[in-house]
């Protein structure tokens, strides 16, 4: 598989020539992108959202999803996404004076529709990018002043959104892990999202659950494992969006498990 990811501090342009499943992912920092060409589909457990050529989309931090990228036929995958990291929003929130004043977003992403100002700026910044230009940190930090001010004009409720500088809150573990139990990401991913350290988020899981965070975790992706198999679906088509990393992986547990292989549970 062709591909190219190019990390040019917080603007990374990527281009894939085949299906890419890059499973979860912890989207620690807001992210504003450009679908240069083929189609992007998002996933945050709940909510299913497609982006396609020629959207924008803004995602939210702190957050999982789960992210599918197919290419048109015959052609790439192409997206550049700009980085903005706290310190960054921080120094321009400091140059601005500007300070988030509500608390009540919690949409996980915007999908930016014609806007012509936001649409040529992504197009300068291609060029600038496909140039070799933003090399220059220069002028990487002045293109990222200048997509700021461009979704401020867009939107100036994103004041409240990008300049909220607070860690997660506390939240009720039980609601957040039965949502997010298919993410594969380390426990203290998941504490920190539910507001807590990693030893208290132990300590209040086996209260709420009974049992390890581990243990629970293993036995609620099999459970949902052995439903969608009764369902007709092949193992190699979940084992990814229930959180395992391999396929031989997820046939060994589910079979020391139940005592059956999962093609075992298909044709019964």
């Amino acid at each position: 598989m062709k591909s190219t990811r190019e990390n040019l501090g917080n603007i990374v342009y990527s281009c894939y020539t085949q299906v890419n499943r890059q499973g979860e992912h912890f989207v620690s920092d807001h992210v504003l992108s450009y679908q240069i060409s083929g189609d992007l589909t998002l996933n945050d457990g709940v909510n299913q959202y497609s982006a396609y050529d020629g959207s924008i989309r803004f995602l939210r931090r702190n957050q999982l999803l789960k992210f599918t990228k197919q290419p048109p036929a015959d052609g790439e995958f192409k997206s550049l996404s700009i980085y903005l990291d706290q310190q960054i929003l921080k120094d321009f929130s400091l140059e601005y004076d500007l300070i988030s004043e509500k608390k009540n977003y919690n949409k996980p992403l915007s999908l930016i529709e014609d806007n012509l100002q936001l649409k040529a700026y992504m197009e300068s910044l291609l060029i600038y990018q496909l140039s070799g230009q933003l090399s220059d940190q220069r002028l990487v930090e002045l293109k990222i002043k200048e997509v700021l001010i461009l979704l401020l004009q867009y939107d100036p409720e994103l004041k409240d959104i990008l300049f909220d500088f607070n860690e997660p809150g506390k939240l009720d573990i039980e609601a957040f892990m039965n949502k997010n139990y298919h993410f594969n990401v380390n426990l203290d991913r998941f504490a920190y999202l539910t507001g807590r350290s990693l030893a208290t988020f132990k300590r209040d899981f086996e209260k709420v659950f009974g049992i390890t965070p581990g243990k629970w975790l293993l036995q609620k992706r099999l459970q949902e494992a052995h439903y969608l198999l009764e369902k007709g679906k092949a193992a190699s088509d979940i084992y990814l969006d229930l959180g395992f990393e391999d396929l031989s992986h997820f046939s060994f547990t589910f079979k020391k498990l139940y005592g059956l292989s999962p093609s075992k549970i298909i044709s019964a």
